[in-house]
């Protein structure tokens, strides 16, 4: 018995605390998706047709993942199969469980396919009114999977340790386009009504659900590289083309540094700007928001982070959402490699530098006790979304910065990191198979890896055991500048003058307002000063933009609350508008407008930014 006890406690171990499938029984293989997207109901409906593989004998049932989404009708090889939705949760949704008419055997292949409908109020889709739109002209619709909304829109395994290739045809009105995660296969009318055309799209390399991803809209599209288009709507396509031309180089780059790009195509998408991230890493077709067109292309780093995931994420995955740091720990690490090709080793230092301050940052928020500042998270009965944070990005990144730094520098560790891509490309892993193989490769330096702390650096929260070495040249201008204002009396202040950011990049400026925002707020006479001296309120680039207001919140400046409120609502992507408001929320003077004004846009806000934002403001129903 003991034995039996063991396994049984190593499968739940194995178990992804997120989902309701049982991949160890049956596997999804591939999807073939036919739908349509009906804007006036809100709605994608259609079938999903699932080939899975029983993983055991006599296999009768299968269990899949969905939320807020009606199912019509389930076929096992075409023969009508029995379903039952199971008990709802709050944030996982609801499990649906399929009976076979007939047992599969272990190894044996079925087709399962299922008419569905998604709710209009999809957790994983956001649909925009005309109104809503650069163009005015025209509906829009956008999704976001990551991490579990796949299931808000047809029944899946919508867990990371499955992957499947994907097929689809989706109808839409014939004036709009489709785009998805996939290489497009063509278009056509819709034979079934005249008002609509078909777009097909095929992803043959296999993918987590998270992945999956379609866009419909008035698109316009522009060629800024071989295997690269930007599509974006009309009004912001060649803005977007100029923006990202560099794509290609980084391309190249990510290459030279991980190996080949399986993915065939590489587009860029700008939605409208609610979206809720700086970008997502969708195969074939990146995500980004609109608030990285900045005009001089400095906030590219956000593509180079995006393009890494074609390796880190995308080709060697984590097996669940507690492991992410292995998708976003290696994939800052590949976005400010490719940094430091392209702009110098002392580029990369400085972002490294400023990743530890974000991390710094995000500590102060969260507290260093919480266990969601753990490099590996438990995600039991935790929202992914609730946890999600610059954690594993940065104390991901910091890990391996260190171990780069220990085991012989960039050269050497950049060998690893293409062995490990190599290892686990196209599989589903967790941190200690990771962790396995890196004292295989540097089999030669197991007493550097045993004097690592792992237990610190994965499972106590706060900041990491030991911080890396990092290059100052770059930061150098920041601190001081940073410092005089943090020192300077009343009378200082005739000191400072416009020339003081004369030899300073927009880099550099975000670095001067972060280390700001780590300290004790500035007496509103320094606030004041600086927008005289250094006019930030004319400054658009939304990374300085976004510290600045806060700066100017955190040092209760009430002429700064409407243009605060203004950013945290005339964009929705979460690092920007939850950091606003909850500092909105905490001072006295704007809190009840904040909350207002909150309510009054809450219903054309993404879903998921809706939810967190209603947390913090203490809102939420």
């Amino acid at each position: 018995i003991p034995e039996v006890l063991t396994l049984r406690t190593k499968i739940s171990a194995m178990a992804d605390p997120s989902s309701f499938a049982s991949p160890a029984c049956c596997l999804t293989r591939h999807l073939h998706l036919r739908c349509r997207a009906d804007f006036g109901a809100r709605a994608l409906r259609g079938t999903a047709a699932l080939t899975v593989r029983a993983e055991r004998e006599a296999l009768r049932c299968l269990v899949l993942d969905t939320r807020d989404v009606q199912v019509f009708k389930v076929t096992v090889n075409g023969q009508d199969a029995q379903f039952a939705f199971g008990e709802k949760h709050s944030f996982k949704g609801t499990p649906l469980e399929i009976t076979f008419p007939n047992e599969l055997r272990r190894g044996q292949e079925a087709i399962v396919e299922i008419s569905f409908e998604s709710s209009p109020q999809s957790s994983a889709l956001q649909w925009f009114t005309p109104e809503q739109t650069s163009g005015k002209k025209h509906p829009f619709l956008f999704s976001q999977c990551q991490a579990i909304h796949c299931r808000a829109i047809f029944p899946c395994q919508d867990t990371p340790a499955v992957k499947l290739t994907y097929y689809a045809e989706i109808s839409v009105p014939k004036e709009l386009v489709a785009l998805m995660s996939a290489n497009r296969d063509g278009e056509a009318p819709d034979p079934e009504d005249s008002t609509h055309k078909i777009y097909r799209f095929s992803q043959n390399v296999p993918v987590p659900c998270y992945l999956f991803a379609l866009v419909v809209g008035a698109l316009e599209s522009r060629k800024i590289g071989p295997r690269t288009l930007v599509w974006a709507e009309k009004e912001l396509v060649d803005k977007s083309a100029y923006e990202f031309s560099e794509a290609e180089a980084m391309l190249k780059t990510a290459e030279d540094l991980a190996g080949p790009y399986v993915w065939g195509q590489y587009d860029l998408l700008v939605l409208p700007p609610s979206f809720p991230y700086g970008g997502m890493e969708n195969p074939c077709l990146t995500f980004v928001t609109p608030t990285l067109l900045a005009g001089d292309r400095s906030l590219s780093n956000v593509i180079a982070h995006e393009i890494s995931h074609s390796w880190t994420g995308n080709l060697v995955t984590n097996k669940t959402w507690e492991h992410f740091w292995l998708n976003e720990g290696h994939t800052v690490y590949l976005e400010r490699r490719i940094g430091g090709r392209l702009f110098g080793e002392q580029f990369r230092h400085f972002q490294a530098l400023g990743g530890w301050r974000e991390l710094q940052n995000t500590i102060n928020t969260l507290g260093d006790k919480n266990p969601v500042t753990n490099l590996i998270i438990n995600l039991d009965e935790v929202d992914p979304d609730v946890a999600y944070s610059s954690v594993p990005y940065e104390k991901g990144f910091a890990l391996l910065f260190y171990l780069e730094q220990l085991l012989g520098g960039p050269d050497v560790f950049i060998g690893f990191l293409k062995a490990y891509v190599q290892k686990f490309a196209y599989k589903s892993i967790v941190t200690e198979d990771w962790k396995k193989f890196l004292y295989s490769y540097f089999k030669d330096k197991v007493d550097i890896l045993d004097k690592v702390d792992w237990n610190a650096w994965f499972h106590a929260p706060g900041m990491p055991p030991v911080k890396p070495t990092y290059d100052m040249t770059l930061s150098n201008a920041c601190v001081a500048l940073s410092q005089r204002w943090v020192q300077a009396k009343e009378s200082d202040l005739g000191s400072f003058s416009s020339a003081d950011l004369k030899e300073m990049s927009s880099h550099q400026l975000i670095e001067f307002l972060a280390l700001l925002l780590l300290e004790a707020p500035l007496p509103l006479s320094h606030v004041k000063r600086m927008q005289e001296v250094y006019d930030f309120n004319a400054i658009n680039n939304s990374e300085i933009r976004f510290r600045w207001l806060r700066l100017c919140i955190r040092s209760k400046w009430e002429a700064a609350i409407p243009l605060a409120l203004k950013m945290a609502t005339d964009q929705g992507r979460m690092k920007f508008t939850r950091p606003l408001f909850r500092d909105l929320y905490s001072f006295d003077k704007s809190r009840d407008l904040a909350v207002k004004t909150f309510l009054e846009h809450r219903a054309s806000m993404h879903p998921v930014t809706s939810m967190l934002v209603g947390k913090d403001l203490k809102q939420d129903q």
